[in-house]
Order: structure tokens, then sequence, then C-alpha cells
């Protein structure tokens, strides 16, 4: 009985927006098929969960990267709003 429901779903006819989300199903199937066989299968096959010890020096290594890149980020703002605006008045008056 399922059989004869599918058949007519297969062979019904289908719109534009049909065709083109089937179209996209398929080109998304078929690369994670190939996901399946290539060189990243190779990687997720060695990739391993890791121990508590990785897990929190990864977590602060990340988080002193922020930090320096946050306080980059505010000097360059401190510059920009207190150092250079006078500057450029000097310079250009």
């Amino acid at each position: 009985m399922l059989l004869g429901v599918s058949m007519a779903v297969e062979n019904s006819k289908v719109g534009p927006i049909e065709e083109l989300a089937q179209s996209w199903q398929d080109e998304i199937e078929g690369r994670v098929k190939g996901l399946q066989t290539g060189s990243y299968a190779r990687i997720l096959k060695m990739a391993k969960k890791p121990s508590k010890q990785e897990f929190r020096q990864t977590v602060i290594v990340c988080g002193i990267g922020m930090f320096v890149l946050g306080a980059i980020g505010f000097v360059i703002l401190a510059l920009m709003v207190n150092v250079f605006p006078p500057f450029f008045n000097w310079l250009v008056g």
C-alpha cells in the first residue's frame, strides 16, 4: 500500500519551487556523501573528544586571545577619540 502512495507522489506534477528545493536537496546530499569518502572523512575518523584538561586549555587560550583583541580595539578607539582629532586640528589649523 505504501508503494502506491510513493509512486503517486513521484508521478504527480511538481512546480518550479518544488523542483528548486529538490535540486538543492540533491546537491546537499551529494556533498554529504562526498564527505564520507574524501579527505575530510580521514580527519573526522582521527578526531576525538578532548579531555577536560585539553578543553580547559583551549578555553583559556581563546579567552586570552579575545582579551588581547579587545584591548587592541579599545586602544585604537581611545586613540581615535582622544589623540587623532587634536593632532589633525593642529596639523591643519
